[in-house]
């Protein structure tokens, strides 16, 4: 029987959309893994910066991070993320003017200025983290980002614990669905990606 190529378009949209669900599901579930485990450095993911400022989700992952610290749960704090279009200081260095206003020693706190991605973090901190015989972390960013950057953290074979943000602009449901469905669509593009690789 033949096939016609629309049949075939039909199908192949089943699967993707079917896959996409999957993932969905997957990160959603994922979200809700949270740790305070000790560990040697807390490693707060990058996001946007606003003149200057954290953007209110940076900030909270931010917040997050200074959190763990004044509990204790280790004794360095790594903020990742370079430049952004447009922008004239790092991710890293306002979260850095952020955190030692908030009382932080400036001491405690690494801050590493080249990447511009989630892999990008990852790597400039796995190369910190090395230099600086720190063996295990807990990565804070947002709940659904969680699986996306965990991704990168085995990837680099990383001894980390997720611990995502607990207040952020993403818990109404119109942010939230849209902060699920821009992680699944990054998350699902890289999965089918490393299949071709």
């Amino acid at each position: 029987m033949k096939v016609s190529f629309e049949r075939v378009l039909i199908i192949i949209g089943i699967l993707f959309w079917s896959y996409f669900a999957i993932n969905a599901y997957k990160i959603y579930s994922f979200s809700s893994e949270y740790s305070e485990e000790q560990s040697d450095v807390i490693i707060v993911l990058g996001t946007a910066i606003e003149n200057g400022k954290p953007s209110s989700v940076f900030k909270e992952r931010i917040n997050h991070g200074i959190y763990l610290y004044n509990k204790g749960v280790a004794k360095k704090l790594l903020f990742t993320g370079g430049l952004g279009k447009g922008q004239n200081q790092t991710e890293s260095s306002v979260a850095k003017e952020y955190a030692i206003s908030k009382g932080i020693p400036d001491s405690v706190i690494i801050i590493e200025e080249k990447s511009k991605s989630t892999y990008g973090n990852f790597k400039e901190a796995k190369q910190i983290m090395d230099s600086l015989s720190l063996k295990s972390a807990l990565i804070v960013s947002d709940p659904f980002h969680m699986t996306r950057a965990m991704t990168f953290a085995n990837y680099y074979k990383m001894d980390c614990k997720p611990s995502p943000t607990k207040t952020s602009e993403f818990n109404s449901f119109v942010p939230k669905a849209m902060s699920l469905f821009y992680e699944t669509i990054f998350y699902t593009i890289g999965e089918i990606a490393k299949k071709f690789n």
